[in-house]
């Protein structure tokens, strides 16, 4: 039971003198990066599927 007392403490201790915590403004930019990124990467992944549907149903009707 004291080695868990511990590890909470110590895990407390930690988390609010040695951890650097990003800046709000800096959250808002990389939250917005990352969304970006997402919206980048989901739109590709539409396109090269829509265009694969669309040649692999047109080889299929031309056989």
């Amino acid at each position: 039971m004291d080695s868990i007392k511990l590890y909470l403490k110590e895990s407390y201790n930690e988390l609010m003198n040695k951890v650097t915590w990003p800046s709000f403004a800096s959250l808002q930019q990389n939250t917005i990066a990352v969304i970006i990124g997402t919206l980048i990467f989901t739109a590709i992944i539409y396109i090269l599927g829509a265009a694969a549907k669309t040649l692999l149903v047109d080889f299929i009707y031309n056989l």
